[in-house]
Formats: C-alpha cells, structure tokens, sequence
C-alpha cells in the first residue's frame, strides 16, 4: 500500500511540474512574442497588433469558463463527453459569430485601417474557445501529461504561427492570420489527442458555462485592472515604472497556476473538495511567499533587473505588487472551489471587487504608485477573505 501511495505521489509531482512547465513555456511564448514584434514593426503597427492581441485575451475569457464547467462534469461523469462536445461547438459557434459582428466597431474603436485584422480575431476565436473543451476533457479525466503536451502545443501553435504570419505579412493581418491558422491545426491536433469524440446532443448548459465565464472574466479583470487604472491616473514615467511592477504582480499571480489545474477535477467531489481546499491554499501561499521574500530583500533594484538600466534610479517599492498577485492566486483557487460548488453568489463578489477598485483610484487614490497598488492589494486580500468566508459558511450549513 505504501508503495502505491508513494508512486501516486510521485505521479501528482510530475503532473505538477509538466502543467507548470507549460504553463511557464505559453507566458514566455507570448512575451517573445511581443519583444519580437516590437523589433520588427514600426510603432503604430506595434501598437495595432498588441490592442488587438489584448482583446484577443479577454474574448477566450469564455474558454475559460467553458474548461472549468467541463473539467467538472467529467470528473462526475467521465463517460460524457459526447454531449459535451456538442456545448463546446455551440459555444464556440456562437463566441466567432459575436466576434465576426463586432469586428466592425472593433475596427472603429481601435482605429484600424481595415476590418480584415479584427474579422481574422474572431476567426481564431471560434477553434480557441473549442480548445477550452478540450483541455476540460483532459482535465477532468486526470489526464494532466496530455494536458501539459496539448498547452505546450497550443503555444506553439499560437505563437508559432503568428510569427511566422508576421514575418511573412510583416503587419498586424499577417500575424493575426499567423495565428488562426495555428490555432485550428492545435484544434485539429487536440481532437485526435482526445480520442476523435463525436457530438450527440444533449441538455444545453449555457447558464453554468455564463455564470463561470462571467466569474472568469472578473478575474482576468482584476489581474489587469490596476494597470488599466495606473496608466489612466499617472504620469507617463510613473505609469511605465508600474508596468514593471504589475510584471511581478502577474508572475506571483502565474506562479502557482499548475495548483488550480491539478485540484478542479478534485472539487468536483464536496468531499475531496473540503478536503483539499486547505492544502491547496497552502501550497499557493508558500510559493507565493518566495516571490514575496524576493521583492521584499531586492526591493527596488528589481525593476532594473526587470526592465534594464533605465529603472536604475527607481524607488518604488516591488512588494506590494508581489502581494496582489499573492492574493489574487488565492482568489483562483477558492473561485474554482465556489464554483465546482455552484454558489453563483462568488460571481456578484468578483465584479463587486472590480467596481470598487475602480472607483477608490480613478476617483480618490491616485496620487502614487504606491496608492494604485495598494488599493489593489487590499482588494484581492479582501476578496480572498470574502471567498474563505463563503467556504466556511457552506461547511457549516
């Protein structure tokens, strides 16, 4: 029995580190991504094509719900898959027509020359929104080294082929074609890893996939949010030291990622949920903690390490940053909790957290930096404490 147990363990620390490497491998994709591009296009073209790929993170938000609804249901009834690959065509189906009809105010609204930029976005909508089916189906079967290969092919298969788009284009339509390419070779690719499922038709699930995309998109909100709110209310210079900062607020947030992949399937079961919740949290603090301690004993000198020489002379403190994001993957981890629950009441608290932060900098704390990240760190931690509140009621009910 020892020996299972031991070998069951070894098996989670290798899915750990799988999920975790392809996690790192897709953020650092998209960040050469972006050096890349710079080099390359002159600074308006640079400017078009990251607007574009900023809207291209907040309209998979959907994928995002779509994996965790799915996730779950797998975990109940692994036997399901057909039907639920029916709700991830419809979903993507109907993400990639609401795309293909705001292209054009998407194309007003961030002064493109042409609409063939914005329609091509969402094209690749549709095939990334069918992939957060396919990594639900992964996940939800504990399938996590297939999982890791399918994120590390999916981006390869984004990044890889927006640049080959952009060299090829050397525009933003270039990388954008680049990019929907790849992503429906990924779709190609994960529908054979998935085991060619077919749809049968089923009960439509659109409320459980709205409420956890909703509950999703608050949290890609609040990740970003205060970077909105500082390049809005700062100086230029100071805005562009808090980039540097929100750089660590994303890397505390990013870090304990392979956590909430590994232990949704598990919240599926209110047993194993209560169970694991505090392990889980605890094992996001204590990673979070050292990009905590790093921040805290570096201090300032980060931002020069972070963003060259030219931030040699900054004073601003890191640790605030480190902390939000602290907070912010704690939130994650009990979201996923609320929602294997199906209490709807954690996504009224998400966006009531991104209204007041909102409104605390853009109409009162703005003054600083350290006024902007402050009041983002306070609104995650008390998010968080919202969130373990709401775990601690339904214990007792």
């Amino acid at each position: 029995m020892s020996v299972d147990v031991e070998q069951a363990r070894t098996g989670k620390r290798v899915a750990a580190i799988l999920v975790s490497l392809a996690l790192a491998g897709n953020n650092a994709g998209a960040y050469a991504l972006s050096i890349i591009a710079a080099r390359l296009l002159a600074p308006s073209a640079f400017g078009e094509l990251s607007s574009l790929l900023a809207v291209l993170v907040i309209g998979v938000v959907p994928a995002m719900g779509l994996q965790t609804v799915v996730a779950l249901r797998v975990a109940r009834k692994p036997q399901a898959n057909g039907p639920l690959l029916a709700l991830g065509l419809t979903t993507s189906a109907i993400v990639a027509t609401i795309g293909l009809l705001l292209a054009p105010v998407l194309a007003f609204v961030l002064h493109l020359d042409s609409v063939v930029p914005a329609l091509l976005l969402a094209v690749t909508l549709g095939p990334l929104t069918l992939l957060g089916l396919f990594h639900g189906l992964l996940q939800g079967s504990g399938r996590f080294a297939l999982l890791a290969g399918l994120m590390s092919l999916e981006g390869a298969g984004k990044v890889g082929g927006s640049l080959i788009g952009l060299l090829i284009g050397g525009d933003a339509t270039g990388a954008l074609a680049g990019t929907a390419i790849g992503s429906y070779l990924v779709i190609f690719c994960a529908w054979l890893v998935c085991g060619r499922p077919r749809p049968r038709k089923a009960g439509w699930h659109a409320g459980e996939v709205l409420h956890a995309a909703q509950a999703m998109l608050a949290l890609v909100l609040l990740v970003n949010l205060d970077l909105v709110l500082a390049r809005h209310t700062l100086p230029a210079s100071e805005a562009g030291e808090y980039a540097l900062g929100a750089i660590v607020t994303k890397i505390a947030y990013w870090l304990p990622q392979a956590v909430g992949v590994l232990v949704l399937p598990r919240f599926a079961n209110g047993d194993d949920r209560r169970r694991i919740l505090p392990a889980a949290l605890a094992v996001c603090a204590a990673l979070d903690a050292l990009v905590l301690l790093v921040s805290l004993i570096a201090g300032p000198r980060l931002l020069s390490f972070i963003g060259g020489s030219g931030y040699a002379a900054s004073t601003m403190q890191v640790w605030p940053f480190a902390l939000a994001g602290s907070m912010l993957a704690l939130v994650q981890i009990l979201l996923f909790s609320r929602l294997a629950a199906g209490d709807r009441r954690v996504t009224v608290l998400m966006w009531a957290t991104v209204a007041v932060e909102t409104v605390l900098v853009t109409v009162w704390l703005h003054s600083s930096a350290a006024q902007v990240v402050t009041v983002a760190a306070c609104c995650a931690g008390a998010l968080a404490l919202s969130g373990a509140l709401l775990e601690l009621r339904s214990r007792r009910v």
